[in-house]
């Protein structure tokens, strides 16, 4: 099975670059891409100081959906954003003031791996954050996903008006250049000694190792990628209904397993019952007393949103256009017009025969 590679470099133009990400992808662009992978063939998806966060998301969306084993190379700077302080991947366009809207969400890399297998994907990470970053993560540490392998650093800003340079995924690189790929602890070690040799080994050490295959999530998973939609659902359902008696339908366990129904649907082409499901999500976390820009709330709308778009009849769409139309009113999330965008589509499907 083919794997697929995710190579993404990002930092803002001007002042407020604090390493050269871009610096590091000829290095790794000269890596032969089934080394790049692990696997006999790769295909390769390169991002190069992009724009727009949703650009960087529909890249990452796409590539989480490819069956194979997935590894996400990522070089960049960390920022919060100054309304909940959550870390984000600058990208070229993001200042302070602007990175709830111009920089990618750290957790959406979560989200979008998290109905892959476990030991499908490996992310390896050189990252510099700003100052106040710097200090957020010394108490709170990057959540990259309970399913992934994540090697590689965060390292502290660099000095006063200085670019650092990537040298740990060069050195990466530069291993993986003699056209073998050892384990990937073996290699996080390689590249990590030659920072230490070159007296550059400081910052926050990332080496989280794959969680052995066996919960349910690589059951459905392998049900999904076979394309037997209704035995993955039905695995999830007794999940869900077991979190539920457990620990209640506003649990974050009994939610998770809502949200991995919404996406089985979304595999299996019922766009409905996708956006169904995630208004249900939304909801009952609005409920629940989560704010409307919670990351988990804005994430559930959006993918309502998406899915919406997606219905093919038209009654069941104009049917949940009100309720969507409502959420957006609360929960209008990071793109700008998204409430509008639906009284429009709404006011044409009532229009429409």
């Amino acid at each position: 099975m083919p794997g697929t590679v995710l190579l993404l470099a990002a930092s803002p133009v001007g002042k407020g670059c604090l390493v050269d990400a871009a610096s590091v992808l000829p290095v790794l662009a000269a890596v032969p891409p089934a080394v790049l992978a692990g696997a006999d063939t790769a295909n390769v998806v390169e991002l190069a100081d992009p724009l727009e966060p949703q650009a960087v998301l529909t890249r990452l969306r796409a590539a989480a959906a490819a069956p194979g084993p997935l590894t996400v190379f990522v070089t960049g700077q960390l920022q919060l954003d100054r309304r909940q302080r959550l870390p984000h991947l600058a990208l070229a366009r993001t200042t302070p003031a602007t990175v709830r809207y111009t920089a990618f969400p750290w957790h959406w890399f979560r989200e979008e791996l998290r109905l892959r297998a476990p030991g499908a994907t490996t992310l390896v990470l050189d990252l510099h954050a700003d100052a106040e970053t710097w200090e957020h993560l010394r108490t709170a540490p990057l959540d990259c996903g309970r399913n992934n392998a994540v090697y590689g650093r965060v390292a502290p800003p660099p000095g006063r008006r200085a670019v650092a340079v990537p040298t740990y995924m060069k050195a990466v690189a530069t291993i993986l250049r003699s056209g073998h790929r050892p384990p990937l602890e073996q290699l996080h070690q390689q590249a990590w000694g030659r920072l230490a040799g070159a007296g550059e080994a400081g910052g926050i050490v990332l080496a989280t190792h794959t969680p052995v295959a066996g919960d349910p999530h690589a059951s459905i998973t392998a049900a999904v990628q076979s394309g037997r939609h209704a035995e993955a659902d039905a695995l999830a359902a007794r999940w869900q209904h077991a979190a539920v008696q457990t620990h209640g339908p506003a649990s974050d366990e009994a939610l998770h397993w809502a949200e991995v129904r919404a996406d089985l649907a979304m595999f299996a082409g019922d766009a409905e019952r996708s956006c169904r499901t995630w208004l249900a999500v939304a909801g009952t976390r609005l409920a629940a007393g989560q704010a409307p820009d919670a990351p988990a709330v804005e994430a559930a709308v959006d993918r309502a949103h998406h899915q919406w778009g997606k219905i093919r009849d038209k009654a069941r769409a104009r049917e949940l256009g009100p309720a969507l139309a409502e959420l957006r009113g609360r929960v209008p999330g990071r793109r700008e017009g998204a409430l509008g965008h639906v009284q429009r589509q709404l006011r044409q499907l009532q229009t429409q025969e």
